[in-house]
């Protein structure tokens, strides 16, 4: 289960008051020592490696357990992951399009679900930012998705002004007015709907 405003374990946030952080299922270290014996023993000369795979991915795998943060703070996610390679990702809220929930055959079997986060301008599939075991994985997305529409909400730009019905009346003719009008109009709606450049 994702702990709400919990910070243990995590650097500390610039500024951001941390609103949930999401904990992981330790069972995701079955799937990906299933992963790579699925992967070894398709490779068929990978066979000879499964013992070994074992030794040194069951550490492994603990290590990177660990080290997986998903943290939700006011204004943005917060992402690491890595033994290696470590790696860390801030997506804005702002920026989130979606959080996709993706369930496999295995993945169903040991009760887990990864998370998919996809951004807008997102153009390559490797880009995207998947994190696999997160517990209550549908509550904890729900949380992000509700703290994203509050942002998109309170951060939209303050509208500018626009020129009234009274200021268009020396336009000219009634065609060219309603035009300038339902321009107007539009272009309301659309500032409407820009999220807001900080």
């Amino acid at each position: 289960m994702f702990r709400p405003g919990s910070s243990s374990g995590v650097s500390p946030v610039a500024e951001e008051a941390v609103l949930a952080e999401a904990s992981f299922n330790r069972s995701v270290r079955s799937y990906w020592l299933l992963n790579g014996t699925i992967i070894l023993t398709v490779t068929v000369f990978g066979i000879v490696l499964l013992p070994i795979w074992w030794l040194v991915g069951f550490a492994l795998t603990e290590r990177y357990l660990r080290r997986m943060r998903c943290v939700l703070t006011e204004r943005s996610l917060k992402l690491s992951k890595g033994v290696l390679v470590r790696q860390e990702k801030t997506v804005p809220l702002d920026k989130i399009t979606d959080l996709a929930l993706i369930e496999g055959p295995v993945m169903r079997l040991l009760d887990l679900q990864a998370l998919k986060v996809e951004t807008a301008g997102t153009s390559t599939p490797g880009s995207f930012i998947t994190m696999v075991g997160i517990v209550d994985a549908r509550a904890f997305r729900d949380t992000v998705l509700d703290q994203r529409d509050r942002v998109s909400v309170s951060g939209s730009a303050p509208m500018r002004s626009l020129p009234s019905n009274g200021d268009l009346e020396g336009t000219g003719s009634p065609e060219v007015l309603s035009a300038l009008q339902e321009i107007r109009d539009v272009l309301v709606r659309i500032e409407d709907r820009l999220p807001r450049a900080d």
